[in-house]
């Protein structure tokens, strides 16, 4: 239903504000619990992007849109996190503007102590709480989402 005013319809607007504040909401505890192994949720998400690749490396801007961050949130977090000693950056031997994100093992000894964390608190606060088919509504729902703003990216 589209309102002519531009202001979302009761039921539109309820929806989305529920959307938004579940994500809130649920990064929120990730944070938290993920703090205590000495990690933020961004940091966790670059690590496990890592760690999911089997040489552990990517390219800045392959890691960004991934996440789907923009390329200098990527390149600024990153940056910390080799100060921190995570990760490393290479230089792309064919791109020598471009660089690769390389997870270091103090990176990989981070990550595999955080996903537990990660995966216990997922299950906690939604998994365990939907049903199957419910979990795969939710995954039809963000691919129809996430594909159409892939294609308004260009």
């Amino acid at each position: 239903m589209t309102d002519v005013t531009g202001w979302l319809a009761p039921e539109e607007r309820v929806a989305w504000r529920a959307l938004s504040l579940m994500h809130r909401q649920l990064i929120a505890a990730l944070g938290c619990e993920l703090a205590t192994v000495g990690l933020s949720y961004p940091d966790y998400s670059v690590l496990a992007a890592l760690a999911e690749r089997g040489d552990g490396r990517a390219r800045v801007v392959e890691l960004g849109d991934q996440l789907g961050w923009e390329k200098s949130r990527a390149s600024h977090h990153v940056s910390r996190m080799h100060e921190r000693g995570l990760v490393n950056k290479e230089r792309c031997p064919t791109d020598h503007r471009g660089s690769y994100v390389v997870l270091t093992a103090e990176g990989r000894r981070a990550a595999e102590r955080a996903a537990p964390v990660h995966a216990r608190v997922v299950r906690r606060h939604f998994v365990d709480l939907v049903t199957p088919a419910q979990l795969r509504t939710v995954r039809d729902v963000a691919d129809v989402v996430l594909a159409r703003l892939a294609a308004a990216r260009g």
